[in-house]
């Protein structure tokens, strides 16, 4: 008997339990259900709509070329291919809303409000002036958007147009037996055309050991390559460079190199994600030196034959391959060689990290100075 009135006594708590229960699942149900119709008919902000068909409400900032760049209100800013996603206009939104406003729909008994109604209904704080506050915030925002990497690399895009390229920049500062400094920044810009393809770069060498300068370098250099037809291509390569810690023999000796290069080769491999490309070239080297030793003072030009390659590889994880060697047979006098690789992982559409090794050996000019490098660049992409 005690077992049954107990029973008896606990079947009302469990109705009051579900009764709550099921209460508060349709307060659920119904807020979400009001915050989904607030979503989808706000026209005050614009949407970017993925292939799914999942969108996303905020601003759009601006679309260069293929990529969108656009301010989501949870989700800060995207960037996203113009393939992947699409951008409805507040204006548009506002547009299909009139439209479909202009049709009620009338059921079970459901009437639209009247306009005069329909007004005096809204909030009052839609109406509200902005206050100081809300000037500050967006002005902080408008701040964060001019030196935000996305809106920035957009910005840069939209200034220089078809021109693509990349700031890189690399620095370590080592202390143990010595202080060891050195920085480097490397500049490039191309363009290309149906048959021609234009590359300037610039780069900037600096290396200090324990407060003595070994390294304070500046080059920069233009390639321009013409394609007469699929396989075969002629190029013209000028390139300048200024070491202004050079020594020989002990000795400062400052020096400018003038390199000028015309060669002809042939496309072995065109491939999407391949391309090999071998030739010729005629040097033309014109270097002034400046020394505290007046014998070593002066200028001096020759030409030099050569031959050379060009690899370009493109593999998975977004990564490239480049490579150039160039290879001068001089004749009674050693070989000079020059190489290059990087490899080069793009982390984002704004940021990459490249890998690059390179080295020169008896340089024909007879000033030039040796070097091996090997370098992790962190870089700007616009």
């Amino acid at each position: 008997m005690k077992c049954v009135r107990r029973k008896q006594a606990m079947i009302p708590g469990i109705r009051r339990v579900l009764a709550w229960l099921m209460l508060g699942l349709c307060l659920i149900g119904v807020q979400s259900r009001a915050e989904t119709t607030e979503e989808a008919l706000d026209v005050s902000r614009d949407a970017l709509v993925y292939k799914d068909g999942d969108r996303v409400y905020g601003k759009l900032v601006q679309q260069v070329g293929n990529v969108i760049v656009f301010r989501s209100d949870r989700f800060g800013e995207l960037r996203v291919f113009a393939t992947d996603a699409v951008v409805i206009r507040a204006t548009t939104i506002a547009k299909t809303t009139d439209q479909s406003a202009a049709k009620p729909v009338v059921a079970q008994g459901i009437h639209p409000k009247p306009a005069a109604a329909a007004a005096a209904a809204e909030p009052e704080e839609a109406h509200a002036p902005e206050t100081p506050e809300d000037r500050a915030e967006k002005e902080k925002l408008s701040l964060w958007n001019l030196f935000s990497p996305a809106v920035m690399t957009a910005r840069v895009r939209e200034f220089f147009g078809p021109w693509h390229g990349r700031v890189a920049v690399s620095n370590d500062i080592v202390t143990d037996t010595s202080d060891r400094r050195s920085l480097a920044v490397d500049t490039r810009i191309a363009r290309k055309f149906k048959k021609d393809a234009i590359e300037l770069t610039g780069r900037y060498d600096y290396n200090n050991t324990n407060e003595v300068t070994t390294s304070d370098t500046l080059k920069g250099a233009g390639s321009w390559r013409h394609d007469f037809d699929r396989r075969k291509f002629g190029q013209y390569r000028p390139t300048v460079e200024w070491n202004r810690a050079s020594t020989k023999n002990g000795v400062r000796a400052e020096y400018v190199l003038l390199q000028q290069e015309i060669g002809f080769g042939f496309n072995v491999i065109i491939k999407p994600t391949r391309k090999l490309r071998l030739g010729v070239s005629q040097n033309l080297f014109d270097t002034w030196t400046y020394s505290d030793r007046r014998d070593d003072t002066g200028h001096g030009s020759r030409g030099v034959e050569s031959f050379f390659d060009e690899l370009e590889l493109t593999l998975p994880w977004r990564m490239t391959l480049t490579q150039r060697g160039v290879w001068y047979p001089v004749e009674h006098e050693t070989d000079g060689f020059e190489n290059r690789v990087e490899l080069n992982k793009k982390l984002s559409e704004t940021l990459s990290l490249a890998l690059r090794h390179e080295f020169r050996r008896n340089n024909p000019d007879g000033s030039s100075q040796d070097y091996t490098k090997l370098r992790l660049l962190l870089g700007f992409d616009f």
